[in-house]
């Protein structure tokens, strides 16, 4: 079996009758075995283990439940072993009982197919009577009984407008810790925004009396503490009002009088070339005229 390259290659049939020598055998998924193409299935090779993985569901006559069967168990004990701890003979007539529609005077039963649920009071009616007037629907229910928590709130006025109130139950209760603490809530937050508002009118006065301060500063007694300017004693209010005076008035003055002054102009002696510095004068001549100044 066989060759050298390929010492393992192929295998033999497992049934007794067969042992063919098969390339591309087929191991069954039961009991392992290898067989050919002929008896590769169960029926075939008669396989021992063919019921190993199916799984059998029984209907129990008592409760109506579903008994799966074990493959390896016998089903004496499986169905023991249901009857003493999962069989209830009382969910036979919840499973068995048939749903009918629930419109007057009808008695069609209720299944995928003929079943559509009213929008209005949401119960499952036949296609006959689908319709609200069909069935007397009695319309959508209130906002009071969908809405719990609006109900309570309801009720909990009505406690409270009551002269003589009964004794408190666990939802009145509830309703009054719920209103104590939107209640704190609501004074803290009222707290808050005061204080944040004192605050916000304080900042604003000190910001306003610095101002006050800074534009009114000197006057005491009623009287304002007059600037002088030191070169023509005028007077003036604040200390900006001097300065733009002095920049205005005193410095262009100055640079007036500057311009208008005479300069005084040294001529060479020998060319007659003016100069405003003497020194200039001097490195004239020596450069020039050789360090000679006379004519």
């Amino acid at each position: 079996m066989g060759t050298p390259e390929f010492p393992d290659l192929g295998r033999h049939c497992a049934v007794g009758d067969c042992k063919l020598i098969d390339f591309l055998p087929f191991t069954c998924d039961r009991c392992n075995q290898v067989y050919c193409l002929e008896h590769r299935g169960y029926i075939k090779h008669q396989c021992q283990k063919a019921d190993r993985l199916d799984v059998t569901v029984v209907i129990c006559p008592l409760c109506a439940k579903g008994v799966r069967l074990v493959p390896e168990q016998d089903p004496n004990i499986t169905w023991e072993n249901h009857v003493n701890t999962e069989c209830d003979p009382s969910n036979y007539e919840r499973a068995m009982k048939k749903k009918k529609c629930p419109a007057p005077g009808c008695r069609e039963v209720l299944v995928f197919s003929n079943t559509i649920k009213c929008r209005d009071c949401l119960v499952d009616h036949c296609l006959k009577h689908r319709f609200g007037p069909d069935h007397k629907c009695p319309g959508p229910k209130s906002l009071g009984t969908s809405f719990s928590f609006m109900n309570l709130l309801s009720r909990s006025k009505k406690e409270e407008s009551k002269p003589n109130p009964s004794p408190p139950t666990s939802t009145s209760k509830w309703a009054s810790g719920f209103r104590n603490v939107a209640s704190n809530i609501r004074a803290s937050a009222e707290a808050s925004m005061s204080k944040l508002g004192n605050e916000i009118n304080q900042a604003w006065q000190t910001a306003k009396d610095g101002v006050g301060q800074s534009s009114g500063r000197g006057y005491e007694n009623g009287q304002a503490e007059v600037e002088q300017c030191p070169q023509c004693n005028a007077k003036f209010s604040s200390v900006t009002s001097l300065v733009d005076h002095v920049q205005k008035v005193h410095e262009r003055s100055s640079n007036r009088s500057r311009g208008v002054a005479k300069a005084t102009v040294d001529a060479c002696p020998k060319c007659s070339r003016g100069f405003l510095d003497p020194v200039a004068l001097v490195e004239h001549v020596e450069r020039d005229h050789g360090g000679n100044s006379r004519a």
